[in-house]
């Protein structure tokens, strides 16, 4: 058996998995980490390159894949030593730190994800206002609350120790040991948490989506065939723009299905652990984690399938066409 400090009473044990089953685990991480890190820098360059991707909807689809961006190269590279180690090697300060911004950015995904459920809403449902209501000042909003409410939310619980409060002895007793970083949730805290940074901004969105869908299919049946041929040319085109945007509240409805999928098995343990006296397996908790950091991963695969700019983009940039000159200008889809 051998121990995370060698030296000192009280460390944690290490990990006792076999050579190979901790090179597996580093490489099947690793491999989440670079897919993360790769497929949602590609997503931050083709919206931040391209002027004709510069929407209200993509602003906030660039703010949410730099969240992701984020988690896969400072959080998950700390956590993955975590994983397979079953040590902390980091220091008690960084462990904080890490700990904050994990809550962190898990939170500002689902609340970047919230806005952009009330843009598809007001894009499919009320169009000829949708430009006056979903502006360029009314974004930077939207993303600036979900960034600064995340942050003082994560660091708030961690910092100030709100997590910690009550159960001090459990903590000590049942999960603390030296040379560990660990995620602990009192019974207020952990409920608390779970309902704001999953069950509440997840079941909004369940609502948006479901009268998005409602009307979207109204308004698909409603479509008249009798025009003349002027009056169709102009139908054509305004049904490409309507299929456009249902297209994108479907896209984005997939990503918010794959992000309930995703983090929920986590939310609803932290939920419950506390008040099953810190029963589930830790191993368990950490497995969770990660299965919620896949999230991260599958968002630019579902861009990737559904959107065509997106893989016109993903190949201009891989060919290194981007550094042409007015590259920036390229249309990536008919207007």
């Amino acid at each position: 058996m051998q121990l995370c400090c060698e030296s000192i009473n009280g460390s944690c044990i290490k990990s006792s998995w076999s050579i190979s089953i901790r090179i597996s685990m580093y490489v099947f991480m690793l491999g989440v980490i670079l897919a993360t890190v790769a497929g949602n820098l590609t997503v931050i360059i083709s919206i931040a390159h391209f002027k004709q991707l510069h929407t209200p909807t993509n602003f906030l689809i660039l703010s949410m894949a730099t969240v992701d961006f984020l988690l896969g190269f400072f959080i998950m590279p700390y956590s993955m030593v975590r994983s397979v180690e079953n040590c902390w090697y980091f220091g008690d300060v960084f462990c904080k730190i890490h700990t904050s911004v994990d809550i962190m950015l898990s939170t500002a995904s689902i609340f970047h994800l919230s806005f952009i459920s009330i843009d598809r809403y007001y894009a499919v449902c009320d169009p000829l206002r949708y430009k006056a209501k979903m502006n360029t000042c009314v974004v930077l909003i939207m993303i600036f609350i979900s960034w600064i409410f995340p942050a003082m939310f994560g660091f708030g619980i961690v910092f100030f120790q709100l997590n910690m409060i009550g159960a001090e002895d459990t903590f000590y007793k049942l999960i603390y040991c030296v040379g560990g970083c660990f995620v602990f949730f009192n019974e207020t805290v952990g409920v608390v948490a779970s309902m704001v940074s999953f069950y509440i901004p997840g079941l909004v969105m369940l609502c948006i989506y479901g009268k998005i869908y409602t009307i979207a299919k109204r308004q698909a049946s409603s479509i008249t065939a009798v025009m003349s041929q002027m009056q169709i040319r102009f139908e054509v085109r305004h049904h490409i723009s309507r299929n456009r945007e249902r297209k994108a509240a479907k896209t984005l409805g997939t990503v918010v299905g794959v992000f309930l999928i995703c983090w929920f098995p986590f939310f609803f343990c932290t939920a419950i652990d506390p008040f099953m006296n810190y029963r589930i397996p830790p191993i368990l908790i950490d497995a969770l984690v990660w299965f919620g950091y896949l999230n991260s991963t599958f968002n630019p695969m579902v861009y990737a399938y559904f959107y065509l700019w997106f893989r016109r983009a993903l190949k201009i940039i891989l060919f290194g066409k981007v550094f042409q000159q007015d590259s920036s200008r390229t249309q990536l889809y008919l207007e």
